[in-house]
């Protein structure tokens, strides 16, 4: 069920039900695609063991941010002042289902499955989201500029790490990143503002935190 497009006439705590069985959908797996993933006509790589865990580390990571970026637009949509930015977060999301639904496909092909601590990175990223949409939609809206750039940096570094015959997961996460570049410049054309000093920072070290757990566990 697509609860984004009657959203606007919802009650806060319809919204807060609706974003429950989100949640219960993104961290169990289900939500499907709008778009076909990038990697399908790409024939799948021979990795030898070790490639494929690797790969397989790197497209957890990938499907465990992509988890939290849900979390962070359902939170910042509940507490939105101004109908087009909720408007505006909740089609983000719907974009942000797609990469999700392209990792889960992604690490099945790689015989290997999602983090095992995803509703704790949800659970943790909606609070943040929550916490960034009750200062106000300017500061909402800048985190979603910050948030997409760092993303969008790990991508590029991600894209350098892959092994080099893995096209396939190369093509998702290249899309991914084309992604992230709007979804930041949108949000900034909308009026996001720059996040004051340390935000950032912090938001790099827990990036880092959940990037090196998500990688094995």
């Amino acid at each position: 069920m697509n609860v984004h497009a009657p959203y606007r006439s919802l009650t806060r705590l319809d919204r807060l039900l609706a974003g429950l069985e989100r949640a219960l959908e993104t961290v169990a797996g289900a939500p499907e695609a709008h778009r076909p993933s990038p990697g399908l006509p790409i024939a799948e790589a021979e990795l030898d063991d070790a490639e494929r865990r690797h790969a397989a580390g790197l497209m957890r990571i990938n499907h465990t941010g992509e988890v939290c970026a849900q979390a962070l637009y359902d939170g910042q949509a509940l507490l939105a002042r101004n109908e087009d930015t909720r408007a505006h977060l909740l089609h983000a999301a719907d974009e942000e289902t797609d990469h999700l639904a392209w990792c889960a496909l992604r690490l099945r092909e790689l015989d290997s499955r999602p983090s095992l601590l995803n509703p704790l990175w949800y659970a943790g990223s909606y609070a943040i989201g929550v916490a960034a949409a009750a200062v106000g939609d300017p500061i909402s809206l800048g985190f979603v500029v910050e948030t997409e750039r760092q993303v969008e940096a790990h991508l590029a570094e991600h894209l350098d790490r892959l092994p080099a015959q893995d096209q396939r997961s190369r093509a998702v996460l290249a899309q991914m990143q084309a992604d992230e570049v709007r979804h930041a410049e949108q949000a900034q054309r909308r009026g996001g503002v720059e996040l004051p000093f340390p935000i950032p920072a912090l938001m790099q070290l827990s990036s880092k935190l959940m990037k090196t757990v998500a990688y094995r566990v």
